[in-house]
């Protein structure tokens, strides 16, 4: 048997397909599984069992990516495909089962959609593949020792991206002796390009500091997240793999709407600013575009209360 699974170009939503696929695999045991997925998400799918082959989507001009992908799958019959793209390539190649992701159904999580697709519920949640060789890799950023509380202190938009001096402060308070992680260590998750967001949380951080900025491909960040004790970030796709690493996880949230895109899993939670997702986007001139916070009314006393509250849960329940 065969499967082709066209997932998301966006880390995030990339992760959380990710029990979607897992589930088919387990349903269909030895199944060959190509997955056709963007550049910067790929790495996630490298030990996916039964893996066939990852073919890359690099969008182009005139949606060239699209015959391009035609091609590479067009000639050779697949048993399942499963289009998370909602294009119409999936009906143009041979095929016996199509599973297509339609419209968006309000008030529903992305992983509750994607769930809808198979008729499961609960759905199955996001989950990583992580080869022992990542693993070792993320063991010697991050050795076994004090207690590690993960920061994510960027996202791809700078509207959702809380002030990088409150991370800093938040993390101050968080490892003080009356934190939840006294004493901790502070490993830093960002790209090269979010070093200007990451440093004030490593200069608050001190000699405690992980700086992970740009240090190894995503699995390894994936697994570094796995190592940690409890992570803090803004929605992103780092959100996202820390929650699907089973990590305890503390989403933050502002002109992103949460019942869609909150970290999903038993150990994950987010706190958002006052205002909703509607109040901050709804004005008639509210460009998506515009490159200024919409996170300032989200105070430190707010999240540091979120996180407390997270890891109380976490505790009592474990």
């Amino acid at each position: 048997m065969r499967l082709l699974f066209i997932t998301a170009t966006r880390i995030g939503d990339a992760v959380l397909s990710t029990g979607l696929l897992g589930r088919l695999i387990e349903d269909n045991p030895g199944i060959e599984v190509t997955v056709a997925v963007g550049r910067l998400s790929a790495p996630l799918f490298a030990a996916v069992p039964g893996l066939e082959r990852i073919v890359i989507i690099d969008k182009q001009r005139y949606n060239r990516h699209w015959l391009r992908l035609w091609r590479r799958t067009a000639f050779r019959y697949w048993d399942i495909v499963v289009d998370l793209r909602g294009s119409a390539i999936s009906y143009l190649i041979p095929a016996g089962k199509r599973i297509v992701i339609g419209k968006r159904r309000p008030g529903r999580h992305r992983v509750e959609e994607l769930g809808d697709l198979i008729g499961i519920a609960p759905p199955p949640p996001p989950r990583l593949w992580l080869a022992e060789a990542v693993k070792a890799r993320a063991a010697e950023k991050i050795p076994d020792g004090s207690p590690v509380l993960a920061v994510a202190p960027a996202a791809n938009w700078m509207g959702k991206t809380w002030p990088a001096e409150r991370f800093a402060e938040l993390v101050e308070r968080l490892t003080a002796p009356d934190g939840i992680l006294p004493g901790a260590r502070v490993a830093v998750v960002a790209a090269p390009h979010e070093v200007f967001q990451a440093r004030p949380v490593l200069q608050a951080a001190g000699a405690r500091g992980i700086d992970l900025v740009g240090s190894g491909d995503l699995l390894v960040a994936a697994a570094c997240l796995q190592r940690a004790d409890f992570f803090i970030g803004n929605d992103s796709g780092l959100m996202h793999l820390a929650a699907a690493a089973g990590t305890p996880t503390l989403g933050l949230f502002g002109p992103s709407p949460e019942a869609r895109y909150r970290p999903w899993g038993p150990k994950a939670s987010f706190v958002r600013t006052p205002e909703s997702f509607e109040q901050l986007t709804g004005a008639p001139d509210f460009d998506f575009a515009a490159r200024q916070c919409f996170m300032e009314s989200l105070t430190v006393d707010a999240v540091e209360a979120a996180a407390r509250r997270l890891w109380g849960w976490v505790n009592r329940a474990g």
